[in-house]
């Protein structure tokens, strides 16, 4: 498998890129084959994205105290399960039924399907990282507060980590869908 690392890649290499110079990101939403089923596959996206960046911003407030310890962890529990299950559902379908899909109609982006499956399996190891983290301070909110503090210093760098990493990688993944998508008039 050729893995293009999440940390240090900035966009495909240009064997990759070919349909993406053909069908550019900006005009996307006016093509007559961007489907309302790609709309929705990129609101799922961007509500990923927004979830990490809340995850990260309530932790920050908490660390400043300009959120109440158990407000935070209220919405820690919250959103962070719902970023954690959501991502690993949309993944695993990706993986499972969509990628194979594409990959049916279009096997010359076999490499890039195969990094953004590596991704995913990167992005689990963090997932799991930031679950164990996340339940530490919301147990330690109860039993020791201080201690928590402490904890959400480490979490609130694993947030900004797993928000980064959604930049890129679901960035990279619309730039490679999007255009075989368009290009084969499929999900419509």
């Amino acid at each position: 498998m050729t893995h293009l690392d999440i940390h240090t890649r900035t966009g495909w290499p240009s064997d990759v890129e070919t349909l993406l110079a053909e069908y550019p990101r900006e005009a996307w939403p006016d093509h007559p084959h961007f489907a309302q089923s790609i709309r929705n596959w990129m609101g799922a996206h961007l509500g990923f994205r927004q979830l990490g960046e809340l995850v990260r911003l309530d932790t920050e407030a908490y660390l400043g105290k300009a959120r109440a310890p158990e407000d935070y962890g209220a919405r820690l529990g919250y959103f962070g399960n719902l970023m954690v299950r959501n991502l690993h559902g949309h993944h695993t379908w990706e993986d499972r039924s969509f990628f194979p899909e594409i990959q049916e109609v279009d096997d010359r982006f076999a490499t890039g399907l195969e990094t953004l499956e590596s991704d995913h399996e990167t992005l689990d190891e963090v997932l799991e990282r930031i679950t164990g983290q996340a339940n530490r301070v919301i147990k330690l909110i109860q039993l020791d507060e201080p201690q928590a503090r402490e904890e959400a210093k480490t979490l609130r760098d694993t947030a900004a980590e797993i928000e980064g990493f959604l930049a890129r990688h679901l960035e990279d993944e619309e730039d490679l869908i999007v255009p075989i998508l368009l290009h084969h008039k499929m999900r419509g």
